[in-house]
């Protein structure tokens, strides 16, 4: 019978229809895993290229392949030699490339490769997960990887400032507690937003950017209330044409509303089909930038908010957090502590480091609205069971109650427990599975250094590491010739050129092919931690060419 459909012409029109319905291209080939045929959405490829376009349009190094045409395979071609990725990737987060390591000029397909593995270990710094994304799958342009890589790093972009420490106006939106508010995801704050200005505007409220913003309604009034009134600071007043609300057909209101954002700056991302269609991606990254352009939102005043609560992610905590996203967990860890209160989190990271779970124990959503925290905390006593018994680690006075509550400095120590046990796994797994401890990534590194003739180190602590020399010494030992010495300072530094030095070592490494999740300030202050991740990184990188 399957077969029978599978030959009939029946099957074969319903595709296409499908298809050609949703704008969905087919990529020619199958995955060999599934077998499935993979595709990709012509609109994201539009809105990608057009978001692109305007954000490298005066980017020099960029000129060779900007602008690029929406309406051919351009966006696939050009991300290719890993420029505009590396660009793409600083947008989102300033400085997490520094720009003396990405390979401009007279590029060969070695440099080319430099590149892409440039930006896929910087993408995966930043949380991108790109475990199923090689370098080869840019070069080649395969549509679905590029579409899916670009979204994650142009979302994390969005994303940035959609949280409280950022803009502490969101609170005046909405009524629930500070420990409450803090556990929304951006997606969950920018959909408050966008009610708050509904009901500023006497409007109705939307559930969702698909299916409730379809007829362009909802836009034209948060458009109208956001848009500047003019004020003493010299900011000029942009009227919004409400008339274009009054048209009949969807599509024509669509464009009419798209007219009125192009006067914010803000027409971006959607075109008046993807508004109509609902497509929520789309729908989603066009409100998140009208939010960053134009929040109108004050920062409430007279209200009993003890803000010194209201901290933002401290550097360890996004490298966790980054770590965490990047191998793909789900869901989505925005908020490090409100994110893995039910340990579901903590269980897929624990499978990572090949420390069994007994899924069948596992409380899982949804949960009941009546004993919901008891389920997240038999999860997490679960959780802390598994580090003890399975995972060797060591917990002392750490119980589930602690992650369940988000007790800062006892839940950082299990998760950088599980992050170390994860870099030293890749280690051993090299090792032909030889147990790998601090002393061995010394010894190997000493021994590495020595050989190239250069100077070593005592420890993950050696004072010497604030300049970063011991690490681009090492990256040369690995690849020779590969450290620019001309663009450091090596003497007398002060805090400002360790920094440069920091960020270039950082850099190098995932230039090199090293996964470093480490931040160049881990190196200047020299935190024994993270100096430990790179140094591991770098050996792993090292054993592999051996």
């Amino acid at each position: 019978m399957v077969h029978g459909l599978k030959s009939t012409e029946v099957a074969k029109t319903f595709r296409k229809a499908i298809n050609k319905k949703e704008g969905i291209c087919n990529v020619a080939g199958t995955s060999e895993q599934s077998g499935t045929q993979h595709s990709y959405s012509e609109e994201e490829k539009v809105a990608f290229v057009n978001w692109i376009n305007k954000a490298l349009e005066k980017d020099p190094d960029c000129k060779h392949v900007i602008p690029m045409d929406p309406n051919n395979n351009d966006l696939f071609t050009a991300m290719g030699d890993g420029i505009v990725l590396c660009k793409m990737i600083n947008l989102s987060v300033p400085d997490t490339i520094d720009e003396r390591t990405i390979n401009k000029k007279k590029l060969t397909p070695f440099t080319v490769q430099e590149n892409l593995n440039l930006a896929l270990n910087s993408a995966s710094a930043i949380g991108c997960h790109v475990v199923n994304i090689g370098a080869e799958d840019l070069k080649e342009g395969r549509q679905h990887l590029v579409l899916g890589l670009l979204w994650q790093v142009i979302k994390i972009g969005l994303f940035a400032d959609i949280e409280i420490s950022r803009n502490e106006g969101i609170i005046v939106m909405v009524l629930l507690s500070l420990e409450d508010l803090m556990k929304l995801s951006p997606e969950e704050l920018l959909l408050r937003w966008a009610n708050y200005h509904l009901e500023e505007a006497g409007c109705g409220k939307i559930n969702n950017f698909n299916s409730d913003i379809k007829d362009s309604k909802a836009y034209y009034n948060i458009l109208n209330q956001v848009a500047p009134k003019g004020d003493e600071d010299g900011v000029p007043a942009i009227a919004i044409d409400m008339s274009g609300i009054r048209e009949k057909e969807d599509l024509k209101r669509a464009e009419c509303m798209l007219d009125q954002a192009d006067k914010l700056g803000c027409r971006q991302f959607v075109m008046p089909a993807d508004v109509v269609r609902g497509n929520p991606k789309l729908n989603l990254a066009f409100v998140a930038n009208l939010f960053n352009k134009y929040p109108a939102l004050k920062k409430p005043e007279n209200q009993d908010i003890d803000w010194s609560s209201i901290e933002g992610e401290t550097r360890e905590e996004r490298t966790f957090r980054n770590w965490m996203n990047s191998l793909g967990v789900n869901p989505r860890v925005n908020h490090l502590y409100a994110d893995i209160d039910d340990a579901l989190v903590i269980f897929q990271l624990y499978e990572k480091i090949k420390v069994p779970v007994d899924w069948d124990r596992v409380n899982k959503p949804p949960y009941p609205k009546l004993g919901s925290n008891m389920k997240k905390l038999e999860n997490c006593n679960y959780a802390v069971e598994l580090g003890k018994k399975e995972a060797k680690f060591s917990l002392v006075g750490i119980a589930g109650q602690d992650l369940n509550e988000g007790n800062r400095t006892l839940t950082l120590a299990l998760l950088w427990q599980l992050m170390r046990r994860y870099t030293l796994n890749i280690l051993e797994d090299l090792g032909d599975g030889q147990k790998v401890v601090d002393e061995t990534i010394v010894s190997w590194v000493n021994g590495t250094l020595t050989e190239a003739g250069k100077g070593t180190i005592s420890s993950f602590k050696d004072k010497s590491i604030s300049s970063s020399m011991p690490v681009l010494d090492l990256i040369d030992a690995i690849q020779p010739g590969s450290i620019r010495y001309d663009l450091l300072k090596t003497e007398d530094l002060m805090e400002e050129e360790k920094l440069n030095n920091a960020k270039y070592a950082i850099s190098m490494a995932r230039k090199i092919g090293a996964r470093v999740y480490a931040l160049p300030e881990d190196l200047v202050e020299v935190k024994p931690k993270m100096v430990m991740t790179v140094f591991a990184c770098l050996m792993a990188r090292g054993m592999r060419r051996a």
